[in-house]
């Protein structure tokens, strides 16, 4: 991997089908290089989502998802710098971002669970996890994921609420789909949602007493749409710095400015040219 040419993001938009491919590799150190990888998604949230697809194989890992696996490396070579960046300076608001990607797996038409959550302007809790059982419509899936979403905000309520720290508003949760957002204000409940019906009453009732705000936020602003599924290169670079993931080779011990942010956009406009000369060489 020393002399591979790095890669501007750790999956391939359109990624190659990891079942057609049965040649198995050893499995030892598939999942060495995989629990690293795991370790290092404390601090790189942009590679959770990648990481989460080839957990999904340690039990047989094959050789497309070892290639999968040499795609995060590639991409990691590239961004050797990078690092998740604390601000201490601050507004102390509590908001959560989640999506999810409906029947997006291949073999089990599982949906995608990802979210984000900020204190301030920090991203300080995220997680990107395939749903237990097959969701039969988008809005499903996405309800999930504010169940999902709702419990770890709740959490962190109690946690900060411990340590003495007081939230001046309730948590704002934004999600991308209206009908799940509807539901979460709507008291009708019908035969249609009886099979979400524990999620259903857990965040419907947040909502109510005023623990939780869920608001609608367009999907092209939609930071967790990184947790969910490969994105082209400009939307990944996009969220990567919104979650807060930063070249601190570049950071200035005084906090953010637009210096930092330009040489950020410079580094990976670089990238880019030289990856673009490697593909046509």
């Amino acid at each position: 991997m020393m002399h591979s040419s790095p890669l501007s993001t750790p999956l391939a938009v359109k990624p190659p089908a990891l079942a057609d491919d049965h040649t198995l590799v050893n499995e030892k150190d598939f999942r060495s290089i995989v629990g690293a990888l795991q370790y290092l998604t404390f601090t790189r949230p942009d590679i959770t989502h990648a990481v989460n697809k080839v957990c999904q194989h340690l039990h047989q890992p094959t050789l497309a998802h070892f290639r999968a696996v040499k795609r995060i490396l590639r991409y990691l070579k590239g961004t050797s710098t990078y690092g998740l960046r604390i601000i201490s300076q601050s507004a102390l608001t509590f908001n959560g971002f989640c999506d999810a990607d409906w029947a997006g797996c291949s073999l089990t038409r599982r949906s995608t669970t990802g979210f984000c959550i900020y204190l301030g302007s920090n991203c300080v809790s995220w997680s990107s996890k395939k749903q237990p059982t097959v969701a039969r419509s988008s809005a499903e899936a996405e309800y999930r994921a504010l169940a999902s979403i709702a419990a770890e905000l709740t959490w962190i309520s109690y946690l900060l609420r411990d340590i003495g720290v007081t939230l001046l508003h309730p948590p704002q949760l934004f999600s991308d789909n209206i009908s799940a957002l509807h539901m979460t204000k709507n008291p009708v409940f019908h035969a249609r949602m009886k099979h979400i019906e524990i999620d259903y009453h857990f965040v419907r009732e947040k909502v109510v007493i005023g623990a939780l705000e869920t608001k609608f936020i367009p999907s092209l602003q939609q930071v967790a749409d990184v947790l969910t599924k490969p994105l082209p290169k400009h939307s990944f670079r996009t969220f990567r710095f919104k979650l807060g993931v930063h070249n601190l080779s570049l950071a200035s011990l005084r906090g953010p400015n637009e210096a930092h942010i330009q040489s950020t956009v410079n580094h990976d406009s670089n990238q880019k040219e030289t990856e673009e000369v490697n593909h046509s060489s």
